[in-house]
């Protein structure tokens, strides 16, 4: 079963109960210098393979960008 979710405005569609942890995993991203807020709530870093996604979240993953 899946449950669609907002990933960066993006609609996306991911397993029912993947957690923060599996999300990331699924979009190839690395958790160093990431931050991620699950409905404008930052998640600790600590907490990324408990809390669970459901229906109509709203995700936003940031990574800090180089340059100069």
């Amino acid at each position: 079963m899946f449950v669609k979710i907002t990933v960066n405005g993006q609609p996306t569609l991911v397993e029912a109960g993947i957690t923060v942890d599996g999300l990331l995993d699924t979009l190839n991203i690395k958790r160093q210098y990431t931050a991620v807020a699950v409905n404008r709530e930052i998640t600790p870093k600590s907490e990324y393979g408990t809390v669970k996604l459901s229906e109509g979240d709203k995700v936003e993953i940031v990574r800090p960008m180089g340059g100069g």
